[in-house]
């Protein structure tokens, strides 16, 4: 489904390697590197929090591992769950390519019978990009993924944004399907529209406060990736860069995220939460 993240209080820190590199920066990499980002910083908290280098992670909807197999590459294990053959398949063949295949693992199945091929209580990060805009019950979705999380665990939710799709639609000229996405309950523009459902905020902040999980940071996703025009920035000498600064940095500004494309929660038990605290400053207290 979703292919490639900082803590409430976070300032910018060093970019991933895929990011740094001038020769593989692209448009793609630039619409998931702030998700990246404070992935990456969870994953270093929970190995401090733990003691252990290596976590056990689930990917459910994962597709092809486009954060998958980053976090592999750190050295942890991860269960990739998605109902597509396909996207699995083409997971099976980057992890490979990657060379870490041994700690990737691809498994057919779905949000909702997520218990059938994934352990309960097993996991100490579980991601969870792009899935609660086709399931049925987001809050079962939700519930789910934190129901597959150890007693101190982290849940990383990615969806998509209410307001990116008005924005984008009324920017389009089609003002009457983004008056459309704003009324519908489910913030879709019109029968052709090929998301099930979006999310405000506030609204993925209660499925995992609901779920029974502290809110540890919200970030706006692609507030400006999808509208700025490509010619802009394949052609302007430093444009993807400083596009990318403005991307983290409108990131963590809650003004921007009723405009994000995707919105980013990042969810903690109350064990995690307690062991990844804020101290004086902000900063995260390791355990």
């Amino acid at each position: 489904m979703s292919d490639p993240m900082r803590p409430p209080a976070s300032h910018h820190h060093a970019q991933p390697a895929s990011l740094r590199s001038g020769s593989s920066r692209s448009r793609a990499s630039l619409r998931t590197a702030v998700v990246w980002e404070v992935l990456q910083e969870a994953l270093e908290r929970r190995v401090k929090a733990t003691g252990r280098e290596s976590l056990d992670v689930l990917d459910t909807g994962g597709g092809s591992g486009n954060f998958a197999v980053p976090a592999a590459r750190l050295g942890h294990r991860v269960t990739v769950v998605d109902p597509s053959p396909n996207a699995l398949f083409a997971l099976e063949r980057r992890a490979a390519e990657a060379g870490v295949a041994d700690r990737v693992k691809g498994v057919q199945g779905d949000a909702h019978g997520l218990f059938d091929v994934a352990e309960r209580g097993g996991y100490d990060v579980v991601l969870c990009h792009g899935v609660l805009e086709y399931v049925d019950d987001p809050a079962e979705g939700v519930r789910n993924a934190v129901a597959a999380l150890r007693p101190e665990g982290v849940l990383s939710l990615l969806a998509a944004g209410l307001g990116g799709a008005v924005l984008a639609r009324a920017l389009a000229g089609h003002f009457k399907e983004a008056k459309q996405a704003l009324d519908d309950p489910n913030g879709r523009w019109g029968t052709g529209d090929p998301v099930p459902r979006r999310f405000t905020a506030e609204q993925l902040t209660g499925l995992v406060e609901g779920a029974g999980m502290r809110v540890g940071a919200v970030h706006g996703v692609r507030v400006f990736a999808d509208l700025v025009p490509g010619v802009l920035v394949d052609t302007e000498p430093g444009a993807l860069e400083a596009l990318l600064k403005l991307e983290e940095a409108a990131a963590e500004l809650s003004a921007f995220h009723s405009v994000a494309t995707q919105l980013h929660v990042l969810g903690e038990t109350g064990g995690a939460a307690e062991a990844g605290g804020a101290d004086e400053t902000g900063g995260a207290v390791e355990a």
